[in-house]
């Protein structure tokens, strides 16, 4: 498949070296020379200098007859522009960056698709329902609903009042079949666990389960399930505003803004939400405004030091739930060592987002997890499938692959190494990001 991506900024970027790694034909245009400087050298993709709104330019890169056309510069206008202008010059499918909210609502779907814009994306929503499922699941640092509900990834820190902790894989505590661990990430390193590894305190666990096993993760991990009632939002940000309007009704909720102009922008905006003028990153405002009463925190800000600082002052002030937005990708493993709670980069969502439209048909659904340098593939298993031909433990799997689950006729099942796969099963795959081109040969 051949893409071009216009726009080298974190999202264009991302999304680059996820597809070089799915052996893509991938051509990376940014009007900044700095921004291109060494990507060419350092991954398998081709970069050109140039506007994505230039005639002369797109035919220049190979506009014509693109598998698909992707523009995510920062400037909305821009992107639908060169979208038109690819689609006009051949381009076989194409796809934008919008901060509009009126352009993905259904019935405006159609009138895009005639005019040649096949796929629309607005990162702020996907990262305020990011932010809306994480307030649900207070007691997870993320949570992912897979295969339609039947099956979930919970990801939870465990401390020393965890049940699991010390406990070696082989030990047979594990074997009552209402969770499987796919996968600890233990300070910077992700393991997938054999039977000599156990479980330290402060290890992220990745628990896949069922729905009705949720409470049961919960309580082996040694979590309390404490309701949200009082939110604090630091950041008048299009993020704020549109997990807020998700939100207000069943909340309560205040934001910290500095910026007085942007206060009275989003008073129109969010309802009932208190606005108030004020710097969230000052300690004695925080206390002033109550946030020792809060049940959580969320700093998104356009400055991911100011949300990583805020929300360790939050937590220093007793909040049990904190939400960092950090769009800087490399301060991500920097903010979960400090512990701050959940992590939020709206760059890494979308080019999730991006990615799991252009695998092949075997995969259903794939997740960029920004916890760790892997994947949550769901794939299906045909009869040419090399995965059914043996039991899971004869397979000789990667060594950072482990799979989860199964969903076979409406029901899923947890797998262990005696389990056989069959065709026509949907298979759930825990994965480092660089096995993900591995597992083709197992699903083909």
């Amino acid at each position: 498949m051949r893409i071009i991506i216009a726009g080298a900024g974190e999202v264009g970027t991302h999304l680059a070296k996820l597809l070089t790694r799915e052996q893509m034909d991938i051509s990376l245009m940014d009007e900044n020379p700095d921004r291109l400087r060494d990507l060419d050298a350092n991954y398998d993709m081709l970069t050109r200098v140039g506007s994505p709104t230039s005639l002369h330019d797109l035919k220049d890169i190979g506009v014509q007859g693109v598998d698909l056309f992707i523009a995510v510069t920062p400037n909305e206008s821009v992107n639908m522009t060169a979208c038109l202008i690819a689609n006009s010059l051949g381009a076989k499918r194409t796809l934008a960056r919008i901060d509009n909210y009126e352009y993905l609502l259904p019935e405006n779907k159609k009138f895009f698709e005639n005019l040649g814009l096949n796929h629309l994306i607005y990162p702020e929503v996907l990262a305020a329902h990011e932010i809306e499922e994480a307030l649900r699941t207070n007691w997870m640092r993320y949570h992912l609903v897979l295969c339609e509900g039947l099956l979930h990834l919970c990801v939870v820190k465990v401390r020393e009042n965890s049940a699991i902790i010390n406990r070696q894989f082989k030990s047979g505590y594990f074997e009552h079949g209402r969770y499987r661990i796919v996968a600890l990430k233990r300070e910077n390193e992700t393991i997938i666990p054999r039977g000599g590894d156990e479980i330290h305190a402060n290890d992220l666990v990745y628990f896949l389960c069922t729905k009705e096993n949720i409470d049961f993760v919960r309580e082996q991990a040694g979590k309390d399930n404490r309701e949200i009632h009082n939110i604090v939002f630091m950041g008048a940000s299009r993020i704020t505003q549109k997990a807020v309007q998700s939100l207000h009704s069943e909340f309560n909720i205040k934001i910290l803004e500095a910026d007085r102009d942007l206060c009275i922008q989003l008073s129109e905006k969010t309802g009932d939400a208190l606005i108030i003028n004020a710097d969230g990153r000052d300690m004695e405002t925080m206390k002033e405004e109550g946030i020792a009463d809060a049940d959580a925190f969320i700093a998104v800000t356009d400055n991911s030091e100011a949300n990583i600082f805020a929300c360790l002052a939050a937590k220093k002030l007793g909040v049990r739930k904190t939400i960092a937005e950090v769009e800087n990708i490399d301060y991500i493993p920097m903010a979960e060592g400090l512990d701050i709670g959940s992590v939020l980069n709206k760059k890494t969502i979308a080019a999730s987002y991006i990615y799991q439209m252009l695998l092949n048909a075997s995969v259903l659904n794939v997740r960029n997890l920004t916890t760790a340098d892997a994947e949550i593939v769901e794939f299906m298993a045909t009869d040419h499938s090399r995965i059914t031909r043996s039991k899971i433990k004869d397979a000789d799997l990667p060594t950072d692959v482990n799979i989860g689950a199964i969903v076979r006729a409406g029901e899923a099942i947890l797998v262990n190494g005696d389990t056989q796969v069959l065709p026509g099963d949907r298979v759930v795959v825990f994965t480092g990001s660089r096995s993900m081109r591995k597992l083709d040969k197992y699903f083909k």
